[in-house]
């Protein structure tokens, strides 16, 4: 059964890791897919292509969603080239800056509130119009199991996904009654071609401290994406998932 037959997303940051994995299953569940990068066009273009291949239709563009121009001017072409439907936002875009708060920059703060966290206001605004007039839709942003408890050397990234947690408590305030739902999922230590850079034994040592002893998977995080995009949860809003393994229980 196809959960998404025909709905039209918009995924942010989907040319490699989780986003890829969630434009896969999603794709695979009947979604059109328009999808955004940044920098990494090969890889992005090889996904529209896969997408492309099955059945649905799927577009990537080049946006930066920390920049309200671009976000604004990114969902008018979606609405042209995606017959004038959005169903589904997906905030996935993201960066990490890791450092100790003595030693980190101005700069470095800055960054990643701009891409994790202003994003997010960026494109829920650039879409809204178009949800309050379809009297429908599903919001979905992607913060952190960080953003829930925090993480030392992290101050800039679990504040940005805190912040995130916040936002979206609050436009499901603001758009319930329009039947506009918005929920975020908070992943736990998930495995992507970024963690195959770390030593082995040091992902191992993360593995071993999660109750399910295993790191997550992108499709972990895209099935319950799944669920937040679906009508299964139709009576679901404002809402955290943590999807960690059991890692904060």
């Amino acid at each position: 059964m196809k959960l998404l037959e025909g709905k039209n997303v918009i995924i942010t940051g989907a040319s490699r890791g989780i986003g890829m994995g969630i434009a896969q299953v999603f794709a695979d569940h009947g979604a059109n897919v328009a999808f955004t990068y940044s920098s990494s066009e090969a890889p992005a273009l090889q996904l529209e292509k896969e997408l492309n291949a099955k059945g649905v239709k799927a577009k990537a563009y080049k946006s930066n969603a920390a920049n309200f121009q671009e976000s604004e001017k990114l969902v008018t072409q979606v609405l042209e080239d995606f017959d004038g439907r959005i169903d589904v936002l997906i905030n996935n875009a993201g960066i990490t800056k890791d450092n100790l708060l003595m030693r980190m920059s101005e700069a470095d703060f800055d960054a990643v509130i701009d891409i994790n966290l202003k994003s997010v206001f960026n494109m829920t605004k650039a879409v809204q119009r178009t949800l309050l007039k379809q009297r429908s839709g599903s919001i979905i942003n992607m913060s952190s199991v960080v953003g829930v408890k925090g993480n030392a050397g992290q101050t800039n990234y679990a504040a940005s996904k805190a912040g995130m947690i916040g936002f979206t408590k609050s436009v499901a305030l603001e758009l319930g009654s329009r039947n506009i739902r918005c929920n975020a999922i908070a992943p736990g230590f998930i495995e992507t071609e970024m963690t195959e850079k770390l030593d082995e034994k040091t992902v191992q040592g993360w593995r071993d401290g999660i109750p399910l002893k295993r790191g997550g998977s992108p499709e972990d995080i895209a099935n319950a994406c799944l669920f937040f995009a679906s009508d299964l949860s139709g009576y679901v809003t404002g809402q955290v998932l943590n999807v960690d393994g059991g890692m904060l229980t």
